[in-house]
Order: structure tokens, then C-alpha cells, then sequence
């Protein structure tokens, strides 16, 4: 802050130094740059891999992740096999007036039993979703 003090005919003018202020700004916003990417990972999962791919757009609407020990992630919330068609059809709820495509998109572990899979995809059926989009990593040549 400076302060100029005269001779009695002027009044004394205070004004703040915003140099500081800047610096820790920028610092907080490289902070949140490096910090959020992290943050939206997803479920973590280890997803089979396939040699026939497509790539496939950034924003994903409805994403269903199923874990290796069976557990249900519908978009970063935990669901349960008996809860997931009810959830289902709220999320394509929300997302209806932006698109009339209901596309689900699923990211499986690749060491989930088969017998569940078949029940999810049941209740994923009932739910009235046809177009089911199946996530895995991309296949290299070497492995």
C-alpha cells in the first residue's frame, strides 16, 4: 500500500498494491489446471483390450462402469443390480432434451464374471436402451 503525505492543502491517497494478489491468482489457477484432470478419472478399472476399435467422442453421456467384484458405478454414483434399471431410465431422463439417442456406454473390468455381465445387460435391456457401447483399451501390436 502507498501513501502520499504533502504539505496540509492535500488529502492523503491510499492505494493498494494488486501485484501480489495477481501472483497467488495465477498460482491457484495453474493449481486447479494440473489438479482437476486428475480428479475426473473415473472408476478405476482394468479394461480388456481389443484390436477392432473406434474412436469415440469426449463427452459421454451415460456411463455405466462394472467393477471385477461385481459392483455397479452409473456416471460416479454407486448403484445396485436391482436399483440400475430405475437409475438408468432417470439418467437418459436428464439427458433427453439434448439428445434423443440413447446410447449407453459400458466399461467392464476385464476379469468380470460372464453370468454378470448377462444380468446387467438384462437390466440394461429393460431399461429400453438398445445401443450399447462396449469401452476397452486399444490393442498394440506388440502385446
Amino acid at each position: 500500500m502507498s501513501i502520499s503525505i504533502s504539505n496540509g492543502n492535500e488529502s492523503v491517497q491510499a492505494s493498494p498494491n494488486v501485484v501480489p494478489l495477481c501472483d497467488v491468482l495465477l498460482v491457484l489457477l495453474i493449481i486447479f489446471m494440473v489438479v482437476t484432470p486428475l480428479i475426473s478419472r473415473g472408476v478405476e478399472l482394468k479394461l480388456p483390450a481389443a484390436v477392432n476399435t473406434a474412436s469415440m467422442g469426449e463427452n459421454l453421456d451415460v456411463v455405466l462402469y462394472v467393477r471385477k467384484d461385481g459392483t455397479l458405478v452409473l456416471n460416479n454414483d454407486k448403484v445396485t443390480l436391482e436399483t440400475l434399471q430405475s437409475k438408468l431410465e432417470e439418467a437418459y431422463l436428464e439427458i433427453q432434451e439434448k439428445s434423443q439417442d440413447k446410447k449407453l456406454y459400458l466399461k467392464a473390468d476385464g476379469d468380470v464374471e460372464y453370468g454378470k455381465l448377462i444380468y446387467v445387460y438384462e437390466k440394461i435391456r429393460e431399461a429400453g436402451i438398445e445401443s450399447i457401447a462396449l469401452i476397452t483399451d486399444r490393442k498394440t501390436e506388440k502385446g
